[in-house]
């Protein structure tokens, strides 16, 4: 009924006329190499008018009759003006835009600084508009889409939560326009999944270790970038209703998603909005069996909410503010049933049955900030001042493990400002320079409970001041240093707390906490470091080097949470400073990209978990991981393109803390931490220049470090077994303002465990990835 429905919502949006105007301006935006460029700005700045090309090159646009000069720009390209007499009803006007010659992508997150890629020394992964929109097609979890354009990110694991999803083999920073979603200080794996795709023009991942933003980036950060007005109409939109669902045994599984953007500009105003519903409804692997609810993606409500408005005050001073609410929560009609680890026909399934506890998910995520820019205040001095707050709430399944049962949430506040200057620099007689330095300061409250009122992490109330500097200069026209330091002072207040009583995984009695713990203030200070050198003299060949620093308090809510000291001080509680060593390269070899990087990231006290006697603990070895990335993609015919990625990583840990890691003592680190090998591959071919397709594929290699005790593999120790899956895309538009695109998530039903599930090692994981699903959705835009 709702996939008949779906249809005829579709038929009633396309079937009136086309409004009949007096001069329509159109054509196709193309590059030098015959491949359409999407999101190309096309304006008549004598008519203040202007449209964006779609992400296929096709524009449309509106002007009385007559002859106007139509300016074209785009990024990466080199601007350019055309005279077009436009008259009658339709006047075609294709154009065809030069390379800039230069990595011209623009991010802001490495150094909070408007900057392009060749001025970076080091790996950055931008995810644009034209790949998210690819990407989402196939499917909504930003982690899905995330772990099939990062190399370096661990695998999704096909859950609410992104455990085992780590970056270059750490923990990662997440933010939305610079706003920490991430909970370091109890990391409930949830960072990620914060925000739908929806309300993101695009996504930077800064990788390796860095401070730039302060606790938990030691593997990196991710940026969520969200959209921005568009100044060239005084009103658009667009309005998206789709439809998912199972390919095999499609019963119960069909879900629908339906969205509103509007966007506009009058006057020194500009503003977008957005909102977006979706239902899924359940998930099946490829034999059509019911995925497990536990933290599942199946029969979940999602809403997200996002606006953003500005004040251009004039040339240099701006004003914007910006709020966005992400909430999802299950509401399923099946309860876990247990399977058998490592049997391939007993995994663990959903079953019909009333779900004990209040729905899982996130009830809500709250952001917001109010961000001020004033360009040359004094002497060339441009100043940035960010305001923001953050409410995030998760609730996680209703376990057995307390005593009479529970159900485990956590709950964090963060209000924070940030005050940024840039001032140019003289050098010397011959060398200038840029100098960006500020301060930081965030309050991060942070706790987890039991839904019934039972304290498990008591309330962590962490207060960091950091002042930051970072210098930029160029010697000898191509080579870019850019080097930095941040002072990290942070305290953190603890109460007085009881430790909640638990289960023993071994004897099965309630015999774990109870203990009274004196509360009181954590200390800690620390400056850390980063340089880089990047030379970009040559498009064949762009070399970096770099050092880096973070300083991270990960996990304090676990340690505080599995206490059996009654005295704070007396808990391993120090903090983790990363140092990431990297050397790379960008290469354009005619109508080849490459990029490759090797890094080796070392910590004197390390933060990996490990299970003893069924409980588990936080180890305090040192760890060093290592690995590397190559990224290429060709432009192989004006129509075709393809491209490819593998990224592989490894970790030990020093136990025995001699500064080896070759002796029979030490370990290998655990898959929550290291991802399986992972490549992936796409070809995308336009048929014709309103359509276009796209083939991908996502492959996990195999890891197998560990041996099983009395044939039980512990936590994280579990042998990865190669899987690959494939997705297919296509999109279609009607017409200037309507499109309709189709996606196949895992199109040839592959039947497979997760990665998660197999390196987990327990049988209440032991899950199947999902089936071939089908996502199908109409567009229209004005």
């Amino acid at each position: 009924m709702r996939h008949r429905l779906f249809f005829f919502a579709i038929c009633i949006l396309t079937g009136p006329a086309v409004f009949a105007q007096q001069t329509v301006v159109k054509g196709v935006v193309r590059q030098e190499n015959g491949q359409p460029a999407p999101f190309v700005n096309i304006a008549v700045p004598a008519l203040k008018k202007g449209a964006i090309a779609a992400a296929n090159g096709t524009y449309v646009l509106t002007v009385p009759a007559g002859t106007h000069s139509f300016r074209f720009s785009g990024v990466g390209l080199k601007p350019a003006e055309q005279i077009v007499a436009a008259s009658g009803d339709t006047t075609i006007a294709d154009m065809v835009l030069a390379s800039s010659g230069d990595l011209q992508e623009v991010i802001v997150s490495a150094s909070r600084k408007q900057e392009t890629l060749d001025e970076v020394p080091s790996s950055v992964t931008i995810v644009g508009p034209r790949e998210l929109a690819v990407q989402k097609g196939i499917s909504n979890n930003v982690a899905d889409i995330l772990a099939n354009t990062v190399p370096g990110l661990g695998f999704s694991s096909n859950q609410t939560g992104n455990t085992g999803q780590t970056l270059r083999g750490r923990n990662l920073l997440v933010m939305i326009d610079g706003i920490p979603q991430s909970t370091p200080l109890r990391n409930g794996g949830r960072d990620l999944r914060t925000i739908d795709p929806s309300a993101i023009e695009r996504v930077e991942v800064i990788k390796g270790a860095t401070a730039i933003y302060g606790n938990g980036a030691d593997g990196g950060l991710i940026n969520y970038i969200t959209k921005k007005g568009d100044h060239s109409k005084p009103l658009s939109g667009q309005t998206t209703v789709g439809a998912n669902t199972q390919l095999k045994s499609a019963q119960h599984t069909g879900g629908f998603a339906v969205g509103q953007l509007l966007s506009g500009a009058w006057k020194k105003w500009d503003f977008v909005a957005s909102g977006q519903y979706e239902q899924t409804g359940v998930y099946k692997d490829a034999r059509g069996g019911i995925i497990t609810p536990d933290y599942g993606l199946g029969e979940t409500q999602l809403w997200n909410g996002f606006a953003k408005i500005g004040h251009q005050f004039d040339e240099r001073n701006r004003l914007e503010l910006m709020y966005n609410f992400f909430g999802s929560q299950q509401r399923s009609d099946y309860v876990q049933k247990i399977g058998r680890y490592g049997f391939a026909d007993s995994a663990t399934i959903g079953v019909l049955g009333k779900r004990p506890g209040a729905p899982e998910g996130t009830p809500y995520n709250h952001n917001a900030s109010l961000h001020y820019s004033s360009k040359g205040i004094i002497g060339g001095t441009d100043l940035d001042v960010n305001l923001y707050m953050q409410r995030f709430n998760t609730v996680y399944s209703w376990v057995t493990s307390f005593e009479n049962g529970g159900q485990s949430q956590i709950t964090s506040k963060k209000q924070g400002l940030r005050i940024n200057f840039s001032s140019p620099l003289r050098l010397g007689a011959q060398y200038d320079a840029d100098l960006v330095y500020g301060l930081d300061f965030m309050n991060d409250v942070t706790s987890q409970s039991l839904t019934d009122g039972r304290g498990w992490v008591p309330e962590m109330d962490m207060k960091n001041y950091a002042p930051y500097a970072q210098i930029k200069t160029t010697f000898f026209k191509h080579l870019v240093l850019k080097a930095g330091a941040r002072f990290e002072n942070i305290n953190i207040g603890v109460p007085d707390y009881v430790t909640i009583k638990s289960q023993n995984r071994v004897t099965g009695q309630f015999t774990e906490g109870g203990v009274a713990v004196k509360g009181g203030t954590l200390r800690y200070n620390a400056l850390v470091y980063n340089a880089g050198l990047r030379y970009n003299q040559w498009r064949f060949f762009k070399p970096f080097v770099s050092y880096s620093q973070s300083f991270s308090i990960l996990e304090l809510g676990r340690q505080l949470r599995t206490a059996k000291e009654n005295t704070l001080g007396l808990l391993q509680t120090k903090a983790i400073i990363a140092h990431n060593y990297e050397a790379g390269f960008n290469s354009t070899l005619g109508p080849v990209d490459i990029e490759a990087s090797y890094y080796i990231s070392t910590s004197a006290l390390g933060s990996t978990f490990q299970e003893v006697n069924g409980r588990f603990e936080v180890a305090r070895s040192p760890e060093k991981v290592y690995g590397f990335e190559i990224v290429a993609d060709a432009r192989l015919l004006h129509n075709l393109s393809a491209g490819a990625s593998y990224s592989y990583v490894e970790g030990k840990r020093d136990v025995n803390d001699n500064g080896k890691y070759g002796d029979a003592d030490d370990a290998w680190m655990g898959g929550d931490r290291i991802s399986a090998p992972k490549a992936t591959a796409y070809v995308r071919y336009a048929p014709v220049s309103n359509w276009s397709l796209r083939l991908q594929m996502l492959y996990a290699g195999d890891r197998h470090r560990f041996e099983p005790k009395n044939g039980i593999y512990a936590y994280g120790t579990g042998p990865i077994n190669a899987f690959a899956t494939f997705s297919l895309f296509s999109n279609l538009d009607l017409d200037a303002h309507s499109s309709i695109s189709v996606g196949v998530d895992n199109l040839f039903n592959k039947d497979y465990f997760t990665v998660l599930s197999q390196m987990d090692g327990r049988n209440e994981n032991w899950i199947k990835g999902t089936g071939a699903r089908l996502r199908m959705q109409y567009t229209y835009k004005f």
